[in-house]
């Protein structure tokens, strides 16, 4: 069996409101992802996280090389891929493609093997994660915390049983709609803050220390994702975890943040640090230096099923009776691409969701709405 057509999709999802946050407007969602195919009729689905037309650019340079290739070697054809482009692709967007391509020959390989992806990783450990509410970005409105206190307080009663919500307008701002999000949504809420680095490490620790008695369980990207020995100083100096990593690729870039101490959670993206093959070696690698791994996730649902399936089987350390349970983020701002694309639709029930045990990845693209939204 071999690899006969690697083909990326570009799909667009116009916003009925558009929405910021610390670094630009979104006006429409734009993703990429790949539909990967064998000779015997399987079909593999993996994504992309960042530039869409950039990463389809980059899927179709790495397509030769993986063309007629067994897809039951994803190492070695991940391997080929990094070659080919190490004098150029060592980070940033090149990554993506390796990343989707990657996951979708996951997919692939489960369902030739009419085993979920979880298993093959080495076994699952879950049948179903916390889900964390990925929410709360800014919108021009009259009340800005008014807007930002009510998307807090539905979020609740859907039954997250945790939140984040972004930050980086400055520390004024922030720190009021940090107060009134806190007070409506109470103490038990886990409630964390994402500036996607808009600070300096001044304006970062001034942040945190004035945000430290509401409670923050993590204060993500606080700063630029290259100032490693900042993320050191910073944790060093507050009560609240840092979480980083969203931004960086391969295992020599989280060695770089492990060997610097710059985080107490990794935040690699499935679909950009170099896809299952690579996340699962970060992982491991993380696991031995003590630092939990929450990935980055935000993209189609797609993106959600490689995630849950990689949260299945990934090691929690020091293993317990009652152990922690590592959380899938999951985007709530407006994304037709995440609710429509896949079969099983996502869905959220007391703030958990059941990972997929179908063959791959456990999902269905919808062939409807893949036309609906594809542009190339």
């Amino acid at each position: 069996m071999v690899i006969t057509n690697v083909e990326p999709i570009v799909l667009n999802s116009k916003l009925i409101q558009k929405f910021y946050f610390s670094q630009w407007h979104y006006e429409s969602r734009t993703i990429c992802i790949v539909k990967v195919v064998t000779d015997e009729g399987y079909v593999g689905w993996g994504e992309g996280y960042g530039p869409a037309n950039v990463i389809k650019a980059a899927i179709e340079f790495y397509a030769p090389f993986v063309l007629n290739q067994n897809p039951l070697e994803n190492e070695t054809i991940w391997q080929k891929m990094h070659r080919r482009s190490l004098d150029f692709a060592r980070r940033g967007i090149m990554l993506s493609a390796i990343s989707a391509i990657d996951n979708a020959i996951w997919d692939l390989k489960g369902k030739i093997l009419n085993q979920p992806v979880s298993i093959l990783l080495g076994g699952r450990k879950r049948d179903s994660v916390p889900v964390y509410a990925s929410a709360m970005y800014f919108t021009e409105t009259d009340d800005l915390t008014q807007t930002l206190v009510e998307e807090a307080v539905v979020l609740k009663e859907s039954g997250f049983k945790a939140m984040k919500m972004k930050v980086g307008l400055g520390i004024e701002q922030d720190l009021k709609n940090i107060e009134a999000i806190r007070k409506a949504i109470g103490p038990e809420i886990k409630l964390m803050i994402d500036a996607n680095h808009a600070y300096n490490y001044r304006e970062a620790i001034q942040l945190a220390h004035q945000a430290e008695p509401f409670n923050i369980f993590w204060f993500e990207e606080p700063l630029s994702p290259e100032e490693y020995d900042k993320y050191y100083e910073l944790r060093q100096n507050t009560s609240i975890p840092i979480a980083t990593g969203e931004c960086e690729f391969l295992r020599d870039g989280f060695l770089t943040l492990l060997k610097n101490k710059s985080a107490d959670i990794l935040q690699p993206d499935l679909g950009a640090a170099g896809g299952l093959t690579e996340v699962k070696k970060i992982a491991s690698l993380a696991n031995a230096y003590g630092v939990e791994v929450i990935p980055h996730c935000w993209g189609t649902g797609i993106a959600v099923a490689t995630a849950l399936q990689f949260l299945s089987n990934i090691d929690i350390t020091p293993g317990r009776m009652f152990a922690p349970e590592p959380f899938l983020e999951l985007d709530r701002s407006e994304n037709g691409l995440r609710e429509e694309l896949i079969k099983p639709a996502v869905q959220v029930e007391d703030g958990r969701m059941k990972i997929p045990n179908k063959p791959g990845l456990g999902i269905e693209i919808d062939e409807d709405a893949l036309r609906k939204y594809a542009i190339s």
